[in-house]
C-alpha cells in the first residue's frame, strides 16, 4: 500500500463528526477522470442486469457485489484518501464485506417534486443484525462508504438523506418512514464526493428530478468475523492482488479461526500500519 495515503487518515474534526451525527464528507475523494473511467463500466452494468432482470427502466435499483464484475473497481477497495479513515474508525481488523451500485433515474416528464415528492424510505443498514444485536445503541460492526458519479450538489437530484445523530436510536423517531422527519437534510455533494456513514444512521435515498440518473458505488466494510452480506464473487481478481487487498476480500491463510482469532498473515495491514508507526 502506498504511504502517501498516510497523508489522509482520519482527522479530529471527521472523527468527532462522525460520532456525533454518524456521517461525514470526503470532498474531491476521487479524481474527475476515474470518475469518468468508472460511469461507462457501471452504466452498462446498470443496463445489462435491467435487461436480464427485466426491470423496469426508470425503477430505482441496487445491483448488490459489483466489486468482481470489473478490476476497475478494486482501485477504490484501499484508495489513498478514503480507505485511511476507515481503519482510523474500525481498526485493521476489517474486510470488505458488501457492495452495491445505486442507481436512481429521472422521474419521468411532468413529475414534480412539489407534487409527487421525494419517494423516501427511512431504514437502518443490515437486516437481521438490527434485531439480533442487544443494547442501545447497537453496536457499529460496519461502516459504508458512497462515492457519487453523477452531480448531486443540489437537492432534488436524488440526494442520500440522513438523520443526524440519529445512529445513536434504535428507533426510528416517527410512526411513517416515508415521511421526512425533523432535523433530516440532504447530503448535497459534486461527483467525485465520498460519504462516510455508521450503518446505524437512519438514511433514505429519494427520488430523482435532475437531467440525469444519480449514480452511487457504496463500499461496506465491517469487522472479519462478520459474514458478507454479498457472494462476494472475487477469486479471479486476489491473484493480482497483495497481501492487504487479499485481506479485504476475505482470504484467511488459518481457516475459519482467522476470522476471529487471526495470525499475522491473516492480517497484514496491522503489521503495515505497526510498520509505519502506527498502533490502533
Amino acid at each position: 500500500m502506498n504511504p502517501s495515503c498516510l497523508e489522509h487518515t482520519l482527522t479530529p474534526s471527521e472523527s468527532e463528526q462522525f460520532e456525533r451525527d454518524g456521517y461525514f464528507v470526503v470532498p474531491d475523494a476521487i479524481p474527475q477522470d476515474l470518475v469518468q473511467t468508472l460511469m461507462p463500466i457501471s452504466d452498462e452494468i446498470d443496463r445489462s442486469e435491467r435487461e436480464r432482470q427485466g426491470m423496469d427502466p426508470g425503477a430505482r435499483v441496487n445491483h448488490y457485489d459489483f466489486i468482481g464484475r470489473d478490476a476497475a473497481y478494486l482501485k477504490l477497495l484501499d484508495w489513498s484518501t478514503t480507505f485511511p479513515k476507515v481503519w482510523g474508525i474500525l481498526g485493521w481488523h476489517i474486510q470488505l464485506y458488501h457492495t452495491h451500485m445505486t442507481y436512481t433515474p429521472v422521474e419521468p416528464a411532468g413529475r414534480r417534486v412539489e407534487d409527487d415528492g421525494l419517494a423516501l424510505g427511512w431504514h437502518q443498514d443490515s437486516g437481521q443484525i438490527n434485531r439480533d444485536l442487544e443494547g442501545n445503541p447497537r453496536p457499529r460492526v460496519s461502516l459504508k462508504i458512497g462515492y457519487f458519479l453523477s452531480d448531486a450538489s443540489q437537492p432534488d437530484r436524488g440526494n442520500f438523506y440522513v438523520l443526524p445523530g440519529s445512529h445513536l436510536r434504535n428507533e426510528f423517531p416517527g410512526d411513517d418512514r416515508s415521511a421526512m422527519p425533523a432535523g433530516a437534510v440532504p447530503v448535497c455533494v459534486p461527483a467525485g464526493s465520498a460519504v462516510f456513514f455508521d450503518r446505524r444512521l437512519w438514511h433514505s435515498g429519494s427520488a430523482n428530478y435532475w437531467i440525469e440518473p444519480r449514480r452511487v458505488l457504496f463500499y461496506g466494510y465491517s469487522y472479519r468475523w462478520l459474514r458478507p452480506r454479498d457472494d462476494m464473487r472475487v477469486e479471479h481478481l486476489l491473484p493480482a492482488c497483495d497481501a492487504i487487498r487479499q485481506q479485504l476480500l476475505g482470504v484467511t491463510h488459518s481457516g475459519g479461526r482467522g476470522f476471529t482469532s487471526p495470525n499475522d498473515e491473516d492480517v497484514p495491514l496491522r503489521g503495515w500500519l505497526e510498520e509505519q508507526g502506527i498502533t490502533i
